[in-house]
């Protein structure tokens, strides 16, 4: 069981740090030229990169979540201080994922094209709330911790 936390820490950190430094790039990388230059390049293996974060930690989270018996408990009416801490994560992973698929979606369309407004839009959209809701994802981690 605890292989199981140290892969989902580790994959956490690779997956929350990688939004932090493509954010900071994001918000440096003022000149279209310069963005046009360094997001065609990284771009695909950052998201190649992140998607296996997402997939590890969402195989090590189920994992510990149905190895501590609490996947039945998940879906039943019985509320508590832990479980509705769990719930609420597990509900942000969830607009996590569909926010990722979004983006994800967009960008290897457009990867080496201009994109429409409405496409920098989503995409621009999607990424900055994958980028904050990692951040509530993560205080909720860190509530549960404090619980347990």
């Amino acid at each position: 069981m605890t292989w199981a936390l140290h892969l989902h820490l580790i994959a956490a950190i690779a997956w929350i740090g990688g939004a932090f430094f493509m954010f900071l790039l994001g918000v440096s990388l003022r000149k279209k030229e310069d963005q046009q230059a360094v997001y065609p390049r990284i771009g695909p293996i950052y998201g190649y990169f992140e998607t296996v974060a997402l997939l590890i930690l969402l195989t090590t989270g189920y994992f510990m979540i149905s190895h501590n018996g609490l996947l039945a408990i998940l879906f039943s009416n019985i509320t508590n201080e832990v479980i509705d801490a769990l719930r609420t994560k597990l509900y942000i992973v969830g607009i996590i994922v569909v926010l990722t698929v979004i983006h994800m979606t967009i960008s290897l369309m457009t990867l080496h094209q201009e994109k429409t407004p409405l496409q920098k839009f989503f995409s621009r959209g999607s990424s900055m709330g994958i980028f904050l809701l990692n951040l509530v994802v993560l205080h909720y981690a860190m509530v549960l911790r404090d619980i347990l």
